[in-house]
């Protein structure tokens, strides 16, 4: 099969393809832009393999008028600007050993050896500059048009490689995966067998690996397998993820938040487990806070802002499995526009210092009373 994407036909990039072949070397697409492609879904950023060594390209790119940047050279990488496109081009190669996310490599001019050192097999695929497919495996294809999450060979080795994967297959599945078709069940007992290595994890990247997970469109297939694996308990210690498919069906036509799936299944210390930042932290605890509260979707929306008060009922709708009323949205934005009607120059000078303070908190507790009906004249008689 040959891709059509907009990565495919910048000018410069092919350019640069075309200065490398030229050379004497081959150029391939490879990773998330042709799995996007295949898809039909858009790409951030292409990534290109070669059988050229760093240096080489360095030289190519040069000669070509395309600046470098040595972003890895150790690793093999070296990232080429094509007309401010980054081009991260690694030659292809072929692991000697691995230390959990580290790894002795050699480098290779057969990319057979380098789609065997990669994660997944749908990320294994390969395009020329032509936008022809490869898939050196033989399977990569066939797994990304079923929208099947498989390892590369054998899944226990794959992970023990880099144990980050454990988490990246239940993200994996739940963007690109087929909840009908069910999880691979040998990459999930994989899993299962290597929770200890998730402890040899910073949180940073634990945390990164779960926001992306839950901004999935539908996460809930992908986390109840996570929680049957141990998975879910090993990364946020207290979390219940039992209501996570309800709230995904209450979200329907309304944009997914991770801060709200997360404020949903909880944990016991959440912005330790996932170094959330203090920001991401409170907004989350507040959302979280006002579940159980009965102030209305005005109120909400005045007091946090239309977003915050919309992740709150629709948790409090999930949290008491009632569907969410819809029309609530318009009372979040006539919240989130209202502006509190008495100033503390109306009170003055009758009252001043703490006795204007105090006025005015009991004028604007009545007003959030009213659900923010009462007007100037109604609140100042």
């Amino acid at each position: 099969m040959k891709l059509t994407a907009q990565w495919l036909d910048h000018g410069p990039t092919q350019r640069f393809c075309a200065a490398v072949t030229a050379a004497g070397h081959r150029v391939l697409f490879v990773g998330g832009c042709v799995r996007n492609a295949v898809l039909g879904l858009a790409a951030s950023d292409a990534d290109l393999a070669t059988d050229a060594l760093p240096d080489t390209i360095a030289a190519i790119a040069a000669d070509a008028g395309f600046r470098t940047v040595a972003t890895g050279v150790e690793h093999g990488t070296i990232t080429v600007l094509a007309a401010g496109v980054p081009l991260e081009v690694t030659t292809f190669r072929a692991d000697v050993e691995t230390f959990g996310r580290q790894a002795r490599v050699a480098f290779s001019t057969n990319i057979l050896q380098d789609a065997q050192r990669r994660d997944f097999t749908m990320n294994a695929l390969y395009a020329e500059a032509d936008g022809t497919v490869l898939d050196p495996l033989g399977t990569g294809l066939r797994d990304l048009q079923a929208r099947r999450v498989r390892f590369v060979g054998d899944a226990a080795l794959r992970i023990t490689e880099d144990y980050l994967r454990i988490l990246r297959f239940f993200r994996f599945h739940a963007h690109f995966g087929d909840p009908a078709a069910g999880i691979d069940a040998e990459g999930l007992a994989a899993c299962a067998a290597n929770l200890d290595g998730i402890d040899l994890l910073s949180r940073e990247r634990i945390g990164a690996e779960v926001r992306k997970l839950l901004a999935a469109v539908d996460p809930a297939p992908a986390v109840a397998s996570m929680a049957a694996a141990g998975v879910l308990a090993r990364v946020i210690p207290g979390a219940d993820a039992t209501h996570l498919a309800l709230l995904v069906d209450q979200e329907a036509g309304i944009a997914a938040r991770w801060q709200r799936r997360l404020a949903l299944i909880g944990g016991a210390s959440l912005q330790d487990d996932l170094r959330l930042s203090r920001s991401e932290a409170t907004q989350i605890d507040q959302i979280r806070q006002e579940i159980g509260s009965t102030q209305t979707a005005a109120v909400l929306a005045w007091r946090l802002g239309a977003v915050a008060a919309l992740d709150v009922l629709l948790l409090r709708a999930t949290m008491f499995v009632q569907p969410f009323d819809h029309r609530l949205l318009a009372e979040i934005d006539r919240g989130a526009l209202a502006r509190f009607p008495v100033e503390a120059a109306d009170l003055m000078p009758d009252l001043q210092g703490p006795a204007l303070g105090a006025r005015l908190k009991q004028l604007e507790l009545r007003w959030q009373a009213s659900d923010l009906h009462l007007t100037r004249e109604e609140l100042m008689n």
